[in-house]
Formats: structure tokens, C-alpha cells, sequence
């Protein structure tokens, strides 16, 4: 699933501030006709209401919210609320603990629990993580000199998280010398990482920890100096960087660079040749990058090209030339090359030209050759070119639809090119691939225990006709021998937000689904950006609706072919995809069994409203700003906490994150209060908060796979399979 939802109180003089009317009882938020029917004994007592004045909004509509109390992280009222909902639910789904426990141990047996990740060779020694049966979390290593040489432990995560519900240690960087270890923690899931520092020849933990910032950093070239990236403690929004000398006190760092628009984002890097250190910015529609030499990390950073709405680009380095992928002039980007010393438009030169119909999505620079990542109909293309200009071709895969990817390619002086692939039934694969000689050596494959064979599944690609006449990309798996008479339940895949393009990747947690007789589909609807920039443009801002109609239209179009039919059929989106199911829920709510929510952003008017929550003003240029009239219109239009009416609805499974910083945990608390006071039918409503995670939920593994099997057990529960 795809994390997208980034989200930030307006100062618009005429909004409405949320209204609470009272903090309703526990008892009648968590009760509808259903939970009436198999909720156990024992209502939590209700807090005291709390009233706040109404005030009306100058566009003239009246928005009292009954449920806005719930926004309060720290009120132990609210806590208690959440509580009691994780309580019921543990009592609805107590007659499928049997079925939860088997999923949990089909999931877990099919995975290679002591395994090793291919290493990778950067500064002359190989990286590597592995894992160990019994234990969490991954353990971090590398091979000095030769993959025959011992190993050094450098981070054996199950022990920092001894003693944390949550733990993540994320943004490792090893110095240019290959003696130090900056890396970041997070032990609460809200993205406020603390950077610490290891010093590998010793074991021992330098005594300075830098607290609040974004997890990411780069070091220069003294081995001394690193960049990093602190956050705004209120909104979450990364826009300080710092240089730090290791030795002295954190607390006087030098601020080399501050982001004063709250539309922007910032990042620190190094460049692939490790010659410069970049400060990048972004947010939707533009991006300014300043770099400075990583031997003279005391310079001031240099400004690459001034910030232009609309202008996204990223850049690397090779050689004299800093290369630029760009939509200046091209709408589905081209790649240009520039002299280190002239920056400037003006010095720009073609080095991938701009096509209609090719989307340049990404590109990897080696000494002897460039490679580039493009995107047609649909479907990732590896292509390869020579810097000489006398050969250039692309990597032939096999396969009609999959998902293929440039993975840990650090170093530059090589003729091989490192690339991931997987299908929805090929579990997934790294390769060393010669870019001279074109052989391809396949270096691991997912082991997936169990007896799995991929012959005993069926992938097709599939092309669903929108109301408007769009042809709408789909693919699907299912277990060979399926008939296609509509008797197959189905689960349905979406996101189609931020230009985030989802493609036929492997799960084989999928295969307890598959092997059930369930397919499985992923629409790839506009707002993605999957058939290039235009999809992405026709699923935003005032053309969001196209998103969920195109859903829809898939739906419609498996249930024509035979593939399910409404009483078998199941939607499942996350964040931005969690938009998704709230609109369809409300759409066509007689289209589906049930429908997964996972950490769904569902009030949007209030949330794009709210400058204080993470990333709303970054986030403007793709739901659009509901400060002008036009846009609050529309996004009132299709918010899914504002549209739920006195229907009937599908059974639904909500999930949220209390620490969740990208979509606060309030959106789907409260979307599930609303509904149960308005939804006319008896249908199962859940919602589960995982009361120590964020966004990506739990932190260890075996805690995702309870988080899979309780997700399962409720789809084949609602078909009546209990075993």
C-alpha cells in the first residue's frame, strides 16, 4: 500500500471552525442495528459533553461536526473511546480467533523466516540485512572487502527495540570512510526521528543524538561533517537543514538553509558520483534543488535553478554535467544535461527528448552507460543507453504484466546494472543484469514455502471501458481452473492519487486469498500515473471524481465478465486510497460485501482546512484549496465523512494508527461515528486502532501478519468461511 495522504487550521477569515455539540455516549457512537445484535455486555460509560459555539461559514453553509471532539490525541476521553471500539471489535470477530490464528500461520509459514538480502557493494565493502526466525525486526550487516569475509553486525534492530511497542530505524548512512554509522529512530510512529551515531570500529554509540528531525542526512567528505533535516514539531513539515561536526553539541549546529513556504518540503542528499551534497525542496508542482562540493561542506549551497510553479525536476551528477529530468517543455518529462558551472535553462541539452506517449519516470548514471526508467502503456521499461552513443536497448521481461524497479546501484565504476522484478504470481526477483553483454543472472528469488508453484496462477491485463470512454488498465490473479459464471469472490485494489503509480506486484500473504478461490484486481485509475502525466491530471484537483467512477466502471465491468458479482465482490484501498473507499462506499454502496479501509483520509474539507496538521498546505495542488470558493465546493462534494447519508452500507473494516501523522486517527474514528448513527442497514462496521503505530502500522513483522489475517478473516468471514 501506497503512504500518500500527507496532510496541515486555515487563516481563511470566513471558515467555519469544526463544531463540537457534545460528546455523544460511547455507548450509542458504537452501536448500530448490528453492533445492538452481537455486542458483549458492558458499555463504556460516556465522557462530559463539551459544547463549543456554532458559527457560520461565509459561503453560507452551516458544517456542525458532533464528532470533531475526537481530534484530541491526549484526552483520555477520547482514548477511551478508542478503547472501547478496539474492545468491539475483539468481540465481533471472537468467533474467528480460530481462522485469525490459522492465517497468521499460513502467512508467517510461507515466508522465509532466516533469510539474507542479496548484499550490495558500496566503498569497498557489502550490505546486507537478514533475518531470524523468532525475532522481529532485521539485522543490519556488512562484508569488508569480500562476500567471504566475516561479518560485522551493525545495527541489530530487535535489540534497540527491546522494551518499545514501536520501533523504527530508518535513514542508515555509513561515512565516506566506512568507520561511522548515522542513522535515525523512531520509537512512536509519528516521523520525528532521533539521528544517532555509531562508531563501527568500536561498537559504541557516539553521546550526541539529534531529536526532531526527518530521518534522512548525508555526509561530506571529511567524515566529520553531516547534513540533516529537522521537522516542525507542530505540523511535521521537514524545513531546516542543519550541519552538524561530530564532537560538539548538537544543540549549536550552524543552520545552513530554512524553507519559509509551507507549500515546500525539504530533503538532503548526496549525489551518486559523491561529489556534491544537494538540498532539495518540493512540494506537488515544483521542486528547487542548492548543492555544495561534499569536500567543502563549510561553503555556502548553491541555488541549481530557481523554484518556477510548475517546474518539477530532479537532478544527479556525472562527469562535468549535472543530469536533469524535467517537464520544462514536456509534459511526460525528457532528461537534460547541463555543464556543473552553468546551471541555467539556457546551457540545457537534450539528452532523452519528450514523447506523448512515454512517461520518463526515473533514470541511474554509470560510468560507461546511462539507464533510464520509462513508463508505457502502462507498464515500467528498463532502457539502456552507451555514453558513446553506438548502442542503446531495453531489458526484455517476459511477462505481459509486472513491476520491475532499479534497486541498491551505489556504485558507478560497473557494467552491471542491479534491477528488481515481480508478477502477481512471480514472487520477487533481483538480477544482475551486464549492460554490455545484455546476460542477466538471477541472483535471488523470494522463497515462498508452502508448496507454491506459480503455474497454479493465472495473471491477465485487462482494459475496463469508463462512463466517459477512458479504457481503464487492470490487473488480476486468481488460481488456475477458476470459471469465470460470477460465482468468485474478488478483491479489488485502488489508489489513484499523488501520480502514484501501482503496479502488479507479488504478496505472498495473497495466496490464503487466492488459494480460497478468491481473485485479486488492481485498478489502476486516474490519479496514478500509470499511462503518464495526463492520467495523473484527470484524477485531481476539479477531475478528482474521475478516480472513483473509474473504480466503479472496473468494478462494474469483473461483474459483466463474469470475473465476481456484488454479493462476492470486496474493494481495499489505504490513505489516499482510503479517500477512495469512503467516496465509492457512499457512490455505490450496494456494489460491494465489504470494503478495507486502511488509515483512510475521509474528512477532507476539515482536513485541508487545518494548517496545523502535517503537510495540508503541501498539499493544495492536488485536492485544490478549499480557502477559494471553487475548490471547497468540489472537495465538499465528495469528502466522504461529508456525503454519508441514512442508507444502507456494506460491512466495513476501518483501521487507523493513533500516532498516524500523514492521516490524523480522528478521520476514520470519526467517519466511523458518523456512519453508525446514520446507516439504516446491519451490516458488520468495525474499526481497529493500533494504539503504538503510525501510518505504516506496527513495526515488526509478526505484528503485520496479525494485522493481515485479522484484514482476512473479516473478508471470508463475511462469506461465511470460518475455516
Amino acid at each position: 500500500m501506497f503512504c500518500g495522504r500527507y496532510g496541515v487550521d486555515s487563516r481563511a477569515p470566513w471558515r467555519l471552525a469544526p463544531v463540537a455539540v457534545g460528546l455523544v455516549a460511547l455507548s450509542t457512537l458504537i452501536t448500530s442495528r448490528a453492533a445492538a445484535q452481537e455486542r458483549s455486555a458492558g458499555a463504556v460509560a460516556p465522557p462530559a459533553a463539551k459544547v463549543v459555539p456554532k458559527e457560520l461559514e461565509k459561503h453560507g453553509h452551516v458544517r456542525v461536526d458532533d464528532y470533531y471532539w475526537l481530534n484530541r490525541r491526549d484526552d483520555p476521553a477520547v482514548i477511551a473511546y478508542l478503547e472501547a471500539e478496539n474492545a468491539y471489535t475483539q468481540s465481533v470477530m471472537a468467533h474467528t480467533e480460530d481462522l485469525q490464528a490459522a492465517l497468521f500461520e499460513e502467512i508467517k509459514g510461507r515466508i522465509k523466516q532466516t533469510d539474507l538480502s542479496v548484499p550490495y557493494r558500496e566503498g569497498g565493502s557489502y550490505y546486507y540485512s537478514r533475518t531470524e526466525d523468532g525475532q522481529a525486526y532485521p539485522i543490519y550487516a556488512r562484508k569488508k572487502g569480500s562476500l567471504e569475509s566475516p561479518e560485522q553486525v551493525m545495527l541489530n534492530v530487535n535489540e534497540l527495540a527491546e522494551g518499545h511497542e514501536f520501533y523504527v530505524a530508518a535513514g542508515r548512512r555509513v561515512s565516506p570512510s566506512g568507520n561511522l554509522l548515522a542513522f535515525a529512530e523512531d520509537k512512536v510512529g509519528r516521523r520525528l526521528y532521533t539521528l544517532r551515531f555509531l562508531d563501527l570500529d568500536t561498537g559504541d554509540f557516539l553521546d550526541e543524538e539529534i531529536p526532531g528531525t526527518s530521518g534522512g542526512s548525508a555526509w561530506a567528505e571529511d567524515n566529520r561533517t553531516i547534513f540533516y533535516v529537522k521537522r516542525d514539531p507542530g505540523t511535521l513539515r521537514a524545513y531546516q537543514v542543519y550541519r552538524h561536526l561530530l564532537g560538539t553539541d548538537p544543540s549549536k549546529d550552524e543552520l545552513v538553509y530554512e524553507e519559509e513556504d509551507e507549500e515546500f518540503s525539504c530533503y538532503v542528499w548526496k549525489t551518486k558520483s559523491k561529489r556534491y551534497v544537494v538540498i532539495s525542496c518540493s512540494h506537488t508542482l515544483a521542486d528547487e534543488h542548492r548543492f555544495v562540493e561534499a569536500s567543502q561542506p563549510d561553503q555556502e549551497f548553491r541555488v541549481f535553478l530557481p523554484r518556477e510553479r510548475g517546474h518539477e525536476h530532479n537532478i544527479d551528477h556525472h562527469g562535468e554535467h549535472f543530469y536533469v529530468r524535467t517537464n520544462d517543455g514536456a509534459r511526460n518529462f525528457r532528461l537534460m544535461r547541463t555543464p556543473v558551472s552553468q546551471t541555467g535553462k539556457a546551457s540545457w541539452e537534450d539528452v532523452i527528448g519528450a514523447r506523448d506517449e512515454v512517461l520518463v519516470e526515473n533514470f541511474e548514471i554509470f560510468r560507461d552507460h546511462l539507464v533510464v526508467i520509462e513508463r508505457s502503456d502502462g507498464l515500467r521499461q528498463i532502457r539502456i543507453r552507451s555514453w558513446s552513443g553506438d548502442e542503446e536497448h531495453y531489458v526484455d521481461f517476459g511477462e505481459p504484466d509486472y513491476l520491475t524497479w532499479m534497486q541498491d546501484n551505489r556504485e558507478m565504476d560497473t557494467q552491471l546494472l542491479r534491477f528488481g522484478y515481480e508478477s502477481m504470481k512471480t514472487p520477487e526477483s533481483v538480477y544482475d543484469y551486464d549492460m554490455s553483454t545484455r546476460e542477466k543472472l538471477l541472483l535471488k528469488r523470494e522463497e515462498v514455502l508452502g508448496g507454491f508453484d506459480t503455474e497454479d496462477y493465472v495473471t491477465e491485463r485487462l482494459y475496463a471501458p469508463a462512463r466517459d470512454g477512458t479504457r481503464i488498465p487492470i490487473s488480476l490473479v486468481y488460481r488456475k481452473g477458476a470459471k469465470r459464471d460470477g460465482n468468485n469472490p474478488l478483491v479489488l485494489y485502488g489508489y489513484g492519487s499523488y501520480g502514484a503509480s501501482i503496479d502488479a506486484s507479488f504478496g505472498s500473504s495473497r495466496l490464503s486469498l487466492l488459494d480460497r478461490g478468491f481473485g485479486y484486481a488492481i485498478a489502476h485509475i486516474r490519479g496514478g500515473q500509470e499511462l503518464g502525466r495526463s492520467w495523473y491530471e484527470d484524477g485531481k484537483l476539479l477531475f478528482k471524481k474521475n478516480t472513483f467512477t473509474d473504480f466503479i466502471d472496473v468494478a462494474e465491468y469483473l461483474i459483466e465478465e463474469g470475473y465476481t458479482s456484488p454479493d462476492l465482490l470486496f474493494a481495499r484501498g489505504g490513505s489516499a486510497g482510503g479517500l477512495l473507499m469512503g467516496a465509492i462506499a457512499n457512490l455505490r454502496p450496494d456494489l460491494w460485501k465489504g470494503v478495507v479501509a486502511h488509515v483512510p483520509f475521509v474528512d477532507v474539507v476539515t482536513t485541508m482546512l487545518d494548517e496545523s496538521i502535517p503537510l495540508t498546505t503541501f498539499e493544495y495542488d492536488e485536492w485544490g484549496d478549499p480557502n477559494e470558493r471553487e475548490y471547497y465546493d468540489y472537495i465538499l462534494s465528495y469528502s466522504p465523512y461529508d456525503n454519508i447519508e441514512a442508507k444502507d452500507y456494506p460491512s466495513m473494516l476501518v483501521t487507523t494508527g493513533l500516532h498516524d501523522s500523514q492521516v490524523q486517527f480522528w478521520e476514520p474514528a470519526k467517519w466511523v461515528a458518523k456512519l453508525r448513527a446514520l446507516k439504516t442497514d446491519d451490516n458488520v462496521l468495525l474499526l481497529k486502532t493500533n494504539m503504538d503505530a503510525g501510518h505504516g502500522g506496527a513495526s515488526g513483522r509478526y505484528k503485520r501478519y496479525e494485522e493481515l489475517a485479522l484484514e482476512y478473516a473479516f473478508v471470508l468471514d463475511q462469506l461465511g468461511i470460518a475455516e
